[in-house]
């Protein structure tokens, strides 16, 4: 495939501040650009296509993502489907403005307002791919993630995409929902490696899957099924990062896929620093054959005393730990020059002076912490980067 950035990186690099980094950057802008690993697809090209939908992936994999993820999660038929959540429909699909809303945990509920005209409750929903089989799955379109919590109309909950986003490639003939079967025939006939990310379910487990009160349909038997697709697809292992937040599932790929589980990605939850793990931890990661950590980007960034962007503490304890290091998500917290920029800059967002300075962020990822990639929601960004710095 022939790749294409577009306008977005060379916006990026023109607005960075002067300097050796900026001057670097622009002398590789007439590429060629190729795709590379380093540049990982986060449930596509989520910044402007409805994540994980077919043409989300070919977007990513258009602008070099060398690596694309495909969240799984499974549908009351168990058969696996890529969503970032089980219950996320409401938000990610079209399912509350069709017949299958019927079918939804909980159905579309207006706003409510009280007689100053405050809102008083807020709309909702709650659908789920468990509620539905995957033949009803795949009748549904992606959209962008979002609901407007003001809404009284389904017209107006489905809206609700932040302003930077765009809902320009959510229509009724695109949004694309695939299976996970149907990612890994993609995936393959586009010639890039898979990091699927095995979700909590949003259900009780094990699940009851044939109705009759038992639950017959345990974690171990989510875990081993999604290898499994791989395996009947010929996908060689090296070519597979699977991932979990849940500790139990990595351990799991570990004893019965060893194949998969010397690559297994074991993701951070952490929301602050007080909750990343110790170097003690790290090293016992390591000690029961985990090899890569992917925590978010604030662990691994700092703030020196003069203002610089810097390799964290913990960032520092996990390559002593002997742990490679993945890392999301970029492209995901919309205009950095506010000051602002949330959950995914919090310990260094008072470095962050304009969007340029998101080219000095990988910098110090790539450069001094030593990641071995990052998810991002536009790929051009991190493919531009790491062509110019060689990084494969």
């Amino acid at each position: 495939m022939n790749i294409q950035l577009g306008p977005r990186p060379y916006f990026l690099v023109n607005n960075m501040e002067a300097g050796k980094l900026k001057n670097r950057l622009k002398r590789c802008g007439n590429g060629p650009f190729r795709k590379t690993d380093f540049s990982i697809g986060h449930r596509g090209a989520a910044l402007q296509f409805p994540e994980h939908t077919e043409e989300s992936y070919e977007a990513a994999v258009r602008m070099g993502a060398g690596m694309v993820e495909c969240d799984v999660t499974f549908t009351k038929d168990k058969e696996l489907v890529c969503r970032h959540s089980q219950c996320d429909l409401h938000m990610t699909t079209n399912i509350i403005d069709t017949p299958l809303a019927k079918k939804c945990s909980r159905p579309f509920t207006p706003a409510q307002f009280d007689a100053s005209g405050n809102l008083a409750q807020k709309a909702s929903a709650h659908c789920c791919t468990s509620d539905i089989t995957v033949k009803e799955f795949k009748s549904l379109r992606g959209k962008m993630d979002g609901f407007n919590p003001a809404a009284t109309s389904i017209a107006e909950y489905l809206g609700g995409t932040p302003n930077w986003r765009t809902d320009l490639y959510s229509g009724p003939t695109s949004g694309t929902l695939l299976t996970h079967k149907e990612s890994i025939q993609l995936f393959m006939e586009l010639g890039v490696k898979m990091t699927p990310e095995l979700k909590s379910a949003g259900i009780t487990m094990p699940y009851d899957s044939d109705g009759d009160g038992v639950g017959d349909y345990t974690q171990e038997n989510y875990a081993q099924q999604m290898i499994d697709e791989y395996k009947a697809a010929n996908v060689k292992p090296s070519n597979v990062w699977a991932q979990s937040f849940d500790i139990r599932d990595i351990r799991y790929w570990i004893a019965n896929e060893p194949q998969f589980g010397k690559q297994a990605v074991y993701l951070d939850d952490a929301n602050i620093v007080a909750e990343l793990p110790s170097a003690a931890q790290l090293a016992a990661y390591k000690a029961e054959g985990i090899n890569i950590v992917a925590p978010p980007l604030f662990a691994l960034l700092d703030v020196d005393g003069n203002g610089n962007i810097v390799a964290s503490g913990y960032a520092h304890q996990a390559k002593a730990a002997g742990l490679d290091i993945i890392t999301w998500t970029l492209e995901r917290s919309g205009i950095l020059a506010d000051g602002d920029d949330g959950f995914y800059y919090q310990t260094f967002d008072s470095a962050i002076k304009r969007e340029g300075d998101m080219m000095k962020v990988l910098d110090v990822l790539a450069g001094d912490v030593g990641i071995r990639g990052i998810f991002s929601d536009w790929a051009a960004t991190v493919t531009y980067y790491a062509n110019c710095m060689n990084i494969r």
